[in-house]
């Protein structure tokens, strides 16, 4: 007579198992994410300060050093802390016989691709841009790209006022000094640049013009 063995299915796993196991694997996963972020994140903040102050050379004609400053709620004051922080800093340029050679701000505004940002010079005597640098961008290659690279585009930073309020116009027909002529098949990003100025010009503006009004007004007393 045979003998008849049974065999017995091994049990599935239960749902909670399965839910626990998938649950320990995704806290394990944004753990080392977390952890990566929290680890690269100093340097990624150090390498984008670091150049954030080397466009200000390029934006400011002449400069050899500069001065970081802050809004502090009231007035326009040294800065003199960490990179990593979310203080907006503008930077005072000096040249190497300590004459004033312009403010170095930074702005950024949404392209047609994601968010531009860039460093902009500017005359408060004049008031003028007298510099752009583009610092980051992902625009389209060989259209939103030529804010970067178009040599025409970057000459409307070398005299750009600012009263009235920054304009973008159609290539040829730009009339006067406030006005940016946009690149042909990247109008939308021509048109950030000009937002990121106005912006930026509508925030730092008149505390520009406060701050050397009142430390002429000092220096006019003490004489």
């Amino acid at each position: 007579m045979n003998d008849v063995k049974h065999i017995t299915p091994e049990k599935e796993p239960s749902s909670f198992k399965l839910i626990s196991t998938l649950g320990i694997a995704g806290f394990l996963s944004g753990l080392i994410l977390v952890s990566v972020y929290l680890f690269t994140k100093p340097y990624i903040a150090q390498n984008r300060a670091d150049a954030l102050q080397a466009a200000v050379f390029e934006v400011l004609p002449g400069t050899t050093y500069f001065e970081k400053m802050y809004w502090d709620g009231s007035n326009i004051t040294s800065f003199e802390g960490s990179v990593e922080t979310d203080i907006e800093l503008i930077y005072f340029g000096y040249d190497s016989t300590k004459q004033f050679t312009g403010v170095a701000i930074s702005g950024e505004a949404g392209g047609y691709q994601d968010v531009i940002m860039a460093l902009a010079g500017y005359n408060p005597d004049a008031e003028i841009v007298i510099g752009l640098k583009v610092l980051e961008s992902k625009e389209t290659p060989g259209l939103g790209d030529k804010i970067i690279l178009d040599d025409d585009f970057q000459e409307n930073f070398k005299q750009l006022a600012v009263v009235p309020e920054i304009e973008v116009v159609k290539k040829g027909e730009k009339v006067s000094d406030n006005q940016i002529e946009a690149i042909t098949g990247a109008t939308i990003s021509s048109k950030t640049i000009g937002k990121l100025l106005q912006k930026s010009m509508e925030t730092w503006k008149v505390r520009i013009d406060n701050y050397f009004e009142s430390n002429a007004k000092v220096n006019n007393d003490e004489d």
